[in-house]
């Protein structure tokens, strides 16, 4: 699970590099927009993993 978790990190920065790109370079907006779609799926499953490793511990 934790090779899973870095490599959805990782996967969150590429994405995020390659949106500032874009968006520098003034490119398609459809294409930005998928991008950005991918990377909100990318943190959810980042956000569910990290909450599956970790206990809920109420104190």
């Amino acid at each position: 699970m934790l090779q899973r978790l870095e490599e959805l990190r990782t996967r969150h920065r590429e994405l995020d590099t390659s949106i500032e790109q874009l968006e520098a370079s003034g490119s398609n907006d459809i294409q930005i927009m998928a991008l950005k779609r991918e990377k909100l799926r990318v943190k959810d499953r980042i956000a569910w993993l990290s909450s599956h490793m970790m206990p809920d511990i109420i104190a």
